[in-house]
């Protein structure tokens, strides 16, 4: 008998300026994110939301324009994972075994202004906490996760995140 394994998923790279102070990491891209090469590209998603009405700009706009707005800001953006398997986008789906995270020691080292780590969700600090060992000097927290998945008041998602602006 032939096992079906689900399909490698690999991340995107991150948005990164030169002196980011803060890091935003998800766990990995949804299919729909993957499909437009794009953080967070699924529509229903409230991270572009949710960051254009702390930084000031139109989540709306072109992602370029938005990657820039968030980078003038310094703001990163990245995921925990580097690839993993997963049918579907939910984090609850990704094989545990699969998962391989991406090299935060030689991002740390290149952008070591970075003070401020938030995780977009449950499953990004989990595995953070789970694959990555570093003892570096910056100050973690989970915030709630943008994804249409976790059914939490926009209203309540936006005021967790004012944090991120501060």
């Amino acid at each position: 008998m032939k096992l079906h394994k689900s399909p490698e998923l690999t991340g995107l790279p991150p948005i990164v300026g030169g002196s980011p102070a803060v890091l935003i990491l998800g766990n990995a891209p949804s299919v729909l994110s993957l499909a437009k090469q794009q953080y967070y590209g699924n529509p229903q998603n409230a991270f572009w939301r949710i960051t254009g009405l702390l930084f000031g700009f139109d989540a709306g706009a072109p992602y370029a324009d938005r990657c820039t707005a968030l980078v003038s800001q310094g703001v990163a953006v990245w995921d925990v994972l580097a690839s993993c398997r997963r049918v579907g986008s939910l984090d609850s789906a990704v094989e545990r075994d699969s998962m391989v995270a991406n090299d935060f020691a030689a991002f740390y080292a290149q952008h070591p202004s970075i003070a401020r780590v938030y995780f977009n969700g449950r499953a990004a600090e989990a595995n953070y906490g789970r694959l990555v060992a570093l003892d570096v000097p910056v100050r973690y927290a989970r915030l709630p996760s943008t994804s249409p998945a976790h059914t939490v008041r926009f209203e309540s998602k936006l005021a967790a995140w004012r944090v991120v602006a501060t």
